[in-house]
């Protein structure tokens, strides 16, 4: 039995339970479930839901505090202006929409306000090699922000040419791009946006599922091919309704996915992957995890399963989930997660039978991007005023990893 998240939620009528080391959900379909409405979440507990609502109290609080400084004018307190650094994909037309924070144009909103406090502000979406922009400005940068959408590869060795950095911020979830090692014995900061993507890869999860077992890829390129063969499409079409769904991995995103199903528990790795229909993979990229869904646990799952994957690529094996594809073993896989991101052109999960693949799109719609946006300025803005972080985003701090990296 493989031990995974040591986490399992609950989700009964009213009520959410944790229960420590049982890290899988094994849940009978029943999908947006009357009761799982009135589950209550705290504001603490799950900030995605009431995220922009507790960056408003907390801006409330701040501002009562000290009522003669908009707190977000913040200026360092010792004086020093920083050299901020941000990696982002270039939005082009996607730029007109103020709104699309995520890019080089809009700078996730960060430009005018860190440049009017005196900071300098690099935005680029050149990353690789060593003429980079990215590679040019690492010598006197003292802040890089990268995304899991467009990531900075931030290797050891470009840590090392970085002798002035203190501080690395990803907006969004998932630091996995970040030698956390090489950060932390260079004693250099590494925080993330926790819990801004939680709602938005749930969803997307409930969506990519619908979209496997519904066959619904096949349908579309009829319509778009001008064709009509309902039979060729409904043969492999099913309801989700009565199947079971399972997820590897209890943390946020699984709650917000499983909260809408009739839970139970199962203890038992490989008789929970003979039980599902449907696999969702929700957990966080560790040396543990990586390659976890290898060719001998993706044949215990039950031939024809459907497996949704918008953790991270290399939490599964890549040949392994072509070949199952191929063979019948997997129904169908689902997810925007690829193990090099971007995707090569002639990458093979492309091109291969059943998939349901984007690009990394889960966790950066334009409401995603508002909370990690905000997360990002909260960030710098305690970094600025020296002043500590929420404590889940700390990454690395003082030469220590946080315990699920360690």
């Amino acid at each position: 039995m493989r031990v995974l998240r040591p986490c399992t939620l609950h989700v009964h009528q009213h009520k959410v339970s944790t229960i420590p080391r049982n890290p899988i959900l094994l849940h009978r379909q029943n999908i947006f479930n009357q009761h799982a409405g009135g589950v209550r979440r705290s504001c603490q507990q799950y900030r995605d839901v009431d995220h922009l609502r507790c960056r408003a109290e907390a801006d409330q609080s701040r501002g009562e505090a000290a009522s003669d400084k908009n707190n977000r004018e913040a200026t360092p307190s010792n004086g020093d202006k920083e050299k901020v650094v941000a990696v982002l994909p270039k939005g082009d037309a996607a730029a007109e929409n103020d709104k699309y924070l995520n890019c080089v144009e809009n700078a996730l909103g960060l430009r005018e306000w860190l440049e009017s406090s005196g900071h300098t502000v690099i935005t680029t979406a050149d990353k690789e090699g060593s003429d980079s922009e990215l590679a040019k400005n690492l010598p006197d940068a003292n802040v890089i922000i990268t995304t899991p959408f467009h990531p900075a590869y931030m290797t050891r060795e470009l840590i090392e040419k970085a002798p002035k950095l203190e501080l690395i911020v990803t907006a969004g979830v998932g630091s996995d791009h970040i030698d956390l090692h090489a950060a932390a014995d260079k004693g250099i900061t590494v925080a993330e946006v926790t819990g801004s993507n939680v709602s938005s890869v749930a969803e997307d999860e409930v969506m990519r599922m619908l979209i496997l077992i519904r066959n619904f890829v096949p349908g579309y390129l009829q319509a778009i091919n001008e064709e009509w063969d309902v039979p060729a499409i409904a043969q492999k079409a099913y309801d989700i309704k009565g199947k079971t769904v399972g997820t590897a991995g209890g943390g946020r995103i699984a709650y917000e996915v499983m909260k809408r199903l009739e839970a139970w528990d199962e203890k038992d790795f490989d008789t929970f992957l003979s039980k599902c229909d449907i696999v969702t993979i929700n957990v966080p990229l560790t040396d543990s995890t990586k390659g976890m869904f290898d060719k001998e646990v993706i044949s215990k799952m039950k031939k024809g399963a459907f497996l949704v994957n918008n953790a991270r690529g290399v939490i599964v094996d890549q040949d392994a989930v072509e070949e199952a594809l191929k063979s019948g073993q997997l129904g169908g896989y689902a997810g925007d997660v690829w193990p090099q991101q971007p995707a090569a052109p002639e990458h093979p999960w492309r091109h291969m039978p059943c998939h349901a693949m984007t690009p990394h799109i889960s966790g950066t719609t334009i409401d995603a991007q508002e909370r990690y946006a905000g997360g990002v300025r909260d960030i710098l803005e305690a970094w600025i005023e020296q002043k500590p972080f929420e404590e889940d985003y700390y990454i690395v701090r003082e030469g220590e990893l946080a315990p699920q990296h360690r």
